[in-house]
């Protein structure tokens, strides 16, 4: 009888430990590995095409750069990555410009079967600019379909040898047939980017183009050996390249299966595991930072000038739903979240995280996204455009003194977004926290008369008796849509001014800004990397939507402004740059082509076992600078998931009940 008792405590043992919902191993539990979450999986993951935040989150970590950013100064600060140093430029009495980089030594590629291509038995090789100078021309190969062709045509030659491709492909079905890097040495590859041995590198630029050191901090530069895109061309097997990184950054992509997990284990060849004695700015967490950082934790002596990554795996899981990715953050399975809209009121309170989560330990970071978001002027149209004069520029000051954006950002965004003076945001170099608009401040009064004084009483039109009216064209035909943007035209209808929303699908939307058929409209901007001229271009002549289908879709023209862009756009970051950019921004001030509404803010949720987190901004995964602490995080989870036992106590017990007699009735008959 003691025996059947034991087993039967045994199993219900096991049945209370079976209680627990923690999704992974307990082998893990004590590795420093970061959980997180995706929604959809990156449609590529090759270098010279992805071109998305979710691909970003991969190509960042396994593909290192020969720059980067300094993780924690803003203004945002170019350091060097697997190139030695931040290279100057030189210009060249041609007018030319020169920028020299030189590789680091013994730089190694992640281990990978494709290295066998290059010599029996190779299971990885040194880094050489070679490659570097592959990938630039894998940018200009037509057949590649890279996003970024435009910026990298500032090379010398890079147009031409995107033709000479094109033109013997098309000649010469044998060429075509060989491998692309046999191709791109048949047509003598890009004349404006020289190899000069095995870690030197020059670059080219028809005229100075400071911008191009930003693109060399980004994935699509990064070095991408020949033997990669060759073998892994999905035969026999083997994934497409834009399945495979073979890459040479702190991770590697170890698992890959799209709609159900990534994994991301630290790559043991990555420079700064083999040379942390270098302590290289991008393999090592810094010792000074920008104002504040100090005070929130980030520059902790614990962690300054360790070497990186802290992190020996990064496993995302997919998450189709938000609300049971963000009850698993709240459970401690997942470090970091954002904060979904069901539940912002919960989470944050007066713009601060809520007492229910600071005693959970969570941390609320906030960044502001390089980006801003307007409402645009058609410079073209007759009334509201440049052909109105000085009437027409009243008009739109007049309705940029109605629009109160800190209000919109309140009723829509739960508050999360800086109302923009100008279109520069915070953490670029330009940006000034002190200045004013005096046409973005709600000035109704002021509104009232300057629109008399455009010849617009009260908002009527003298030409009809009757209210002025105007079109609003809007992408979003939704109800929330509509609400949105009724915001706008409920303000504007307080100076007196009919202005009709017409909203249309996106295409159709597209379709009128191309046509030019179009008054007022919403737009945003992104930025591409951090630097002012990728703000002010969207105002420059030359980009004109309806003219040249670039992305100044307001079809603003001004000669001073444009004169200023050019000097501005080709200086480094200096005294009389900062005054051009100043001058910039008083043009646009008065003549408001825009209506600057704000620049959004990412709210991000941490947990307290994570350290070393400040969120970039840009799309730069910085996953190599956390750390985490696992014993406090395991013992937070065994806090917050308390098994719930009674269902396992009541299966027992009718287990129990159901075999008692049948084991009284046996031990009778053993008597």
């Amino acid at each position: 009888m003691d025996a059947w008792v034991r087993g039967w405590a045994a199993a219900l043992g096991l049945a209370v430990a079976a209680c627990s919902n923690n999704p992974y191993p307990d082998a893990d539990t004590s590795r420093k590995i970061l959980y997180t979450n995706y929604n959809e999986a990156p449609r590529t993951l090759d270098p010279a095409t992805a071109y998305t935040t979710s691909a970003h989150a991969i190509t960042g970590n396994v593909y290192d750069t020969l720059l980067e950013y300094h993780y924690l100064k803003r203004p945002y600060e170019l350091i060097p990555g697997l190139a030695e140093e931040v290279p100057r430029a030189e210009p060249q009495p041609d007018g030319s410009v020169v920028y020299r980089f030189r590789l680091r030594p013994d730089l190694l590629y992640q281990d990978d079967p494709a290295f066998a291509l290059g010599g029996e038995g190779r299971s990885t090789r040194q880094i050489v600019a070679a490659d570097v100078a592959h990938e630039l021309m894998r940018i200009g190969d037509p057949a590649v379909n890279s996003p970024v062709i435009e910026p990298f045509s500032n090379i010398v030659g890079f147009r031409a040898f995107s033709q000479s491709l094109a033109e013997r492909r098309e000649a010469d079905p044998a060429f075509a047939a060989k491998p692309p890097v046999e191709q791109y040495a048949g047509v003598g590859g890009i004349e404006g980017v020289r190899v000069r041995g095995e870690r030197e590198l020059e670059i080219v630029l028809a005229n100075p183009y400071p911008q191009i050191l930003y693109w060399f901090a980004m994935p699509f530069t990064t070095p991408v050996p020949w033997e990669a895109v060759a073998y892994y061309d999905g035969e026999e097997g083997r994934p497409h390249f834009s399945d495979r990184p073979v890459a040479s950054g702190p991770f590697v992509l170890e698992e890959y299966h799209k709609q159900a997990r990534m994994v991301l284990e630290a790559n043991p060849n990555w420079y700064g595991v083999r040379h942390p004695e270098w302590q290289a700015p991008g393999a090592t967490y810094p010792s000074e930072g920008a104002e504040g950082d100090a005070e929130a934790g980030l520059l902790d002596p614990a962690l300054m000038g360790r070497p990186l990554p802290f992190l020996e795996r990064i496993e995302f899981r997919r998450e189709k739903e938000s609300i049971p990715a963000f009850q698993k953050f709240l459970q401690g399975y997942y470090d970091a979240s954002g904060i979904i809209r069901e539940s912002f009121d919960t989470v944050i309170r007066e713009d601060r995280l809520s007492p229910e989560m600071e005693e959970l330990g969570v941390r609320l970071e906030k960044s502001v996204i390089p980006a801003v978001y307007y409402l645009g002027f058609n410079m073209d149209d007759p009334v509201v455009g440049r052909a109105g004069g000085e009437r027409a520029r009243k008009l739109r000051q007049a309705m940029s003194l109605a629009i109160d954006a800190e209000e919109w950002l309140r009723l829509f965004t739960n508050g999360r977004g800086v109302p923009a003076q100008s279109l520069l945001p915070p953490g670029l170099y330009g940006y000034d926290a002190d200045y004013e608009n005096p046409y973005r401040r709600v000035d109704l009064e002021r509104a009232r008369a300057l629109l008399a004084e455009a010849g617009f009483p009260d908002g009527i039109d003298p030409q009809t008796g009757k209210p002025l009216q105007l079109t609003f064209d809007t992408p979003d035909t939704s109800a929330q849509g509509k609400l949105r943007y009724s915001f706008y035209v409920n303000a504007w209808r307080k100076l007196g001014i009919d202005v009709r929303l017409e909203a249309t699908n996106y295409n159709q939307f597209q379709e009128k800004v191309r046509n030019g058929a179009y008054q007022i409209f919403p737009w945003g901007w992104v930025a591409d990397y951090p630097d002012p001229e990728n703000f002010y271009f969207l105002l420059w002549s030359e980009m004109a939507r309806t003219r040249n289908q670039g992305p100044n879709t307001a079809n603003f023209s001004d000669p001073g402004f444009d004169e200023r862009f050019l000097a501005m756009k080709a200086r480094e970051n200096d005294p009389e740059r900062l005054r051009l950019i100043q001058e910039m921004r008083a043009i646009l001030e008065e003549e408001r082509p825009w209506i600057e509404l704000f620049h959004p803010e990412d709210y991000a949720l941490f947990h307290g076992w994570l350290r070393g987190v400040k969120p970039a901004g840009i799309s730069n995964p910085t996953s190599k600078y956390r750390d985490l602490a696992p014993a406090l995080r395991a013992e937070e989870r065994a806090a917050w998931n308390q098994p719930v036992i009674w269902p396992a106590f009541a299966l027992a017990f009718l287990a129990v009940a159901v075999a008692l007699p049948g084991v009284v009735t046996f031990f009778r008959e053993r008597q």
